[in-house]
């Protein structure tokens, strides 16, 4: 098993108006193998997003290890994280942060650019992304021209683009209906199989569950099961 990702002993505690400590996260646990989708599931409140945020070091435990190839990244300067996340993760919300004034090409442009990816394979690796999500005839469209699953699969193209070693996905169907839904997890192991991508997804919806590689639940915090 090629792990790329594991936490140790993870927890996140903070603290709220009265004083008190509330746990979100309790003696994390957990094992991402390279090149498969993991879907990290449980209600709303569970402790998903404190966890991916976390993982993604965009966040910092209160107690524990997160190791990226063997590096425990809850160490690095705020640069060092920045520079993790620009070059070698990738996120997927639920909200698709598109730019609104750009089409479908600029926006995926845009993400390259910020990722510093050569100047001179900007646009071929762009067209690749698009293609890549079915949008290879929907390029010069913006986003309010564009279906929830169109903007989604833009986002999508986006994260892709410069070539993530991880790419995190926090509920990306959750504002879709259910056979778009399945399509973004359909094409999420598209490109786990065809481009050896690692993906971790939140998400509260039981019908995801099937296509995971691995599933881990969460409740109040804790990974059960």
């Amino acid at each position: 098993m090629d792990v790329i990702l594991r936490t140790e002993e993870l927890y996140r505690d903070f603290k709220i108006g009265d004083g008190s400590v509330v746990s979100a996260l309790k003696n994390v646990n957990i094992e991402i193998e390279k090149g498969k989708l993991t879907v990290l599931r449980g209600r709303s409140g569970s402790g998903k997003t404190t966890l991916i945020n976390i993982l993604g070091a965009l966040d910092r435990p209160t107690k524990g290890k997160v190791m990226f190839d063997g590096k425990d990244i809850t160490k690095l300067s705020e640069g060092a994280r920045d520079n993790l996340r620009r070059h070698d993760m990738a996120f997927v919300f639920q909200s698709v942060a598109l730019m609104s004034g750009m089409n479908a090409f600029e926006n995926v442009s845009f993400g390259l650019r910020l990722a510093k990816y050569p100047y001179d394979k900007r646009d071929e690796r762009t067209r690749e992304c698009l293609a890549a999500v079915g949008l290879d005839k929907r390029m010069t469209h913006r986003p309010s021209e564009m279906s929830g699953g169109e903007q989604q699969r833009v986002a999508i193209a986006r994260a892709i683009a410069h070539e993530p070693r991880l790419i995190f996905a926090d509920e990306p169907t959750a504002e879709l209906d259910t056979n778009t839904a399945l399509h973004i997890v359909k094409l999420f192991k598209e490109l786990v199989a065809k481009q050896n991508m690692t993906i971790i997804m939140t998400t509260h919806d039981p019908s995801m569950m099937d296509v995971a590689d691995k599933v881990y639940t969460l409740e109040d915090g804790e990974i059960v099961g």
